[in-house]
């Protein structure tokens, strides 16, 4: 809201032209719609645009979709050759190195790193439900069952079977790890237990030491990062929150 203030400032004052350099574009993650949510992304492109800004400056959108939902041009930077520049420097023995992607949806952005260090790519599957999970309804509570059974017994479904949820599939990881080092690859660290659980799969499968890196994370839960033997390597963007 500052900065929508701010930027409205400017126009007031007859500048010719507002630049907004914002490293963390905020709800970044929620550029797609789930069930009846909004699209929050969209949102916050309308109010800058609203504002008067002409054009933005950001690093590593979430989602490259982003920059259609602004009016004016966006320049994404990416932090990705510092980063690389970063592990080359200050992590020995990188060469004996793995990336992970934490996700599948992460598979892009890793493989990206993967091909820049010239270091092989590891997947963890199961960590997330599938995103179709978010929009058909699937995590719907169940129906009453009497509800169920005076709708059978009307339209004659009795001998339809009933659809069972989706079971959330265990952990796996897709590559080895044993007696390297892992880094977890992501854009954002907003749930701490996500990552823990990741690092904690890398340490069973033998890997000896973990990086991740992250642009978000609650200052009330880096304690829980730093019960484990896992290194932050701090982003560029990094924006640190109180409580969450």
């Amino acid at each position: 809201m500052e900065l929508l203030i701010i930027a409205h400032a400017c126009r007031s004052a007859c500048a010719r032209k507002v630049i907004a350099v914002v490293p963390y574009l905020p709800y970044s993650t929620q550029s797609k719609r789930r069930k009846r949510g909004p699209i929050t992304s969209k949102l916050v492109a309308k109010m800058l645009c609203a504002s008067g800004i002409n054009h933005l400056i950001t690093l590593d959108l979430h989602s490259k979709e982003i920059q259609g939902f602004f009016d004016v041009p966006i320049d994404n930077l990416r932090a990705s050759p510092f980063l690389t520049k970063y592990i080359e420097t200050y992590i020995t023995d990188y060469r004996n190195a793995v990336i992970v992607a934490r996700n599948p949806g992460v598979v892009p952005r890793a493989s990206s790193y993967a091909e820049r260090l010239r270091l092989p790519l590891v997947v963890i599957h199961g960590e997330e439900r599938d995103e179709s999970d978010n929009t058909d309804g699937r995590n719907s509570p169940p129906l009453d069952q009497s509800i169920v059974e005076k709708r059978c017994t009307q339209i004659g479904l009795e001998l339809l079977p009933m659809m069972i949820p989706k079971a959330k599939l265990p952990l796996t990881l897709v590559g080895d790890v044993n007696s390297r080092i892992a880094i977890i690859i992501d854009d954002i660290i907003d749930d701490v237990s996500k990552f823990v659980t990741a690092a904690e799969l890398l340490h069973e499968r033998g890997a000896y030491k973990v990086y991740t890196n992250g642009t978000l994370i609650c200052l009330r839960r880096i304690s829980t990062l730093d019960s484990l033997p896992v290194s932050i390597i701090w982003n560029f963007n990094i924006t640190l929150i109180k409580n969450k």
